[in-house]
């Protein structure tokens, strides 16, 4: 094992810059400040087990070599409830994730054993009449868009910021 021996994996598909910083920027807006200890994300999978770690790495490098990046689209607002995300399509990325996931059999939580709709969460756990408002205002402002996701990459959670351990660019041929 190459890391933290007790903290668990999380694996995500990184956002093209541009993307990621908008992202961003609109979480900082309206994630609760006190909550807000990421940067915009797209999580693929919540918790793999810190044992599994080699594995993890080594599933990450060769899908990564496999694969070309996975095409995407931003098609709008997925509410959540309680806040509010950024809608992703890209059936690409869920076969991606979906061999994966075959892969990390036995290793998946309940919350990572299902396909999840892709999303970037920007805000999170406030008022549903607050996350209405914001869902009513973005819908007016977000155009759909293309893009393609550029790499996956990999962090250790312990309890508030993720600490990056590594990133896989995408440098494959198959186009999924």
């Amino acid at each position: 094992m190459t890391g933290a021996a007790s903290a668990p994996l999380i694996v995500t598909a990184e956002l093209p810059p541009d993307l990621h910083r908008w992202a961003t920027r609109l979480r900082t807006a309206h994630y609760p400040p006190e909550r807000n200890v990421l940067e915009a994300h797209v999580t693929l999978f919540h918790v793999l087990p810190p044992s599994a770690e080699n594995e993890v790495r080594d599933e990450l490098a060769a899908a990564a070599a496999r694969y070309a990046p996975p095409a995407a689209r931003l098609e709008g607002i997925l509410p959540l409830g309680e806040g509010t995300a950024l809608r992703l399509f890209s059936p690409a990325m869920l076969m991606l994730r979906e061999e994966l996931a075959a892969r990390f059999h036995g290793l998946l939580t309940a919350q990572d054993a299902h396909q999840p709709r892709l999303h970037v969460t920007i805000q999170n756990k406030v008022p549903v009449r607050a996350a209405r408002e914001l869902q009513r205002t973005l819908a007016a402002e977000i155009e759909p868009r293309g893009f393609s996701f550029p790499a996956l990459a990999l962090y250790y959670y312990r309890g508030g910021p993720w600490e990056f351990v590594k990133r896989w660019p995408f440098r494959g041929k198959n186009r999924g």
